[in-house]
């Protein structure tokens, strides 16, 4: 897999969601991943998918303001991502290095209301 690092190589991998894009990011460079572009198991990238796309289900859109149970929503979004990236640093080691990125949102709007 490539990046815009300057070695064009990716060796560490950010584990991070987002509205819109792939759960990967390169760690050095900062640029999205495309999962299908890494050797990993059919269920661990679905896995993926799916936890990405509950990113922000603690967030009413309409309004922008978060839901009564927000900060346990995102505690255990955090927690199901920790245990995938420790999948997910199995099945790419030794080649690739990966961390975690908890989402902080919660933290973010609380701190701005």
């Amino acid at each position: 897999m490539e990046c815009s690092c300057k070695s064009k190589r990716v060796v560490e991998i950010k584990v991070e969601a987002d509205l819109g894009a792939d759960p990967l990011w390169c760690n050095k460079c900062g640029i999205n991943l495309d999962l299908d572009h890494f050797m990993i198991s059919n269920e661990l990238k679905e896995k993926l998918i799916n936890w990405m796309n509950q990113y922000g289900e603690w967030i009413d859109w309409s309004t922008d303001t978060l839901i009564p149970t927000a900060k346990e929503m995102e505690d255990r979004h955090n927690t199901e991502g920790e245990n995938l990236t420790k999948l997910l640093a199995k099945e790419l080691a030794p080649e690739v290095k990966v961390e975690f990125s908890p989402a902080t949102i919660v933290m973010v709007y609380r701190q701005n209301t």
